[in-house]
């Protein structure tokens, strides 16, 4: 299998799996790093942890997931995850929605000066 990999200044992803309404992502965040502060419009994701620990924010709440551990996240909603740990985080993101584009993307803090303008 040839696996579309990018590399992000966070960590990297992959793309395990897509089709017209959903894709599937394995997401790796480097410990220390975390994903800007950001909503989607159209898409809904839902989070599965399979190594290390996440801060994960989705709106208001804050949660401390751990391997086996899930979350979703509607569309709309503010979220984040962070690897507050000292090694990396593994995480399997499931998308769904009728547009998956990588610029359905809002992002309101980002730690690498990627902000929308």
């Amino acid at each position: 299998m040839n696996l579309e990999r990018s590399e992000r200044p966070w960590g990297s992803y992959e793309v395990l799996a897509e089709g017209p309404d959903y894709k599937v992502k394995r997401i790796i965040v480097r410990a220390g790093h975390r994903l800007s502060l950001q909503k989607h419009e159209v898409r809904s994701e839902h989070w599965v942890i399979v190594s290390g620990n996440a801060l994960v924010t989705v709106g208001e709440k804050e949660l401390i997931l751990g391997p086996d551990q899930t979350v979703d996240i509607p569309p709309r909603a503010v979220h984040r995850v962070s690897n507050p740990g000292e090694v990396d985080l593994q995480l399997i993101e499931v998308q769904c929605g009728h547009y998956l584009g990588e610029d359905d993307i809002t992002r309101f803090e980002d730690d690498y000066n990627r902000l929308d303008r």
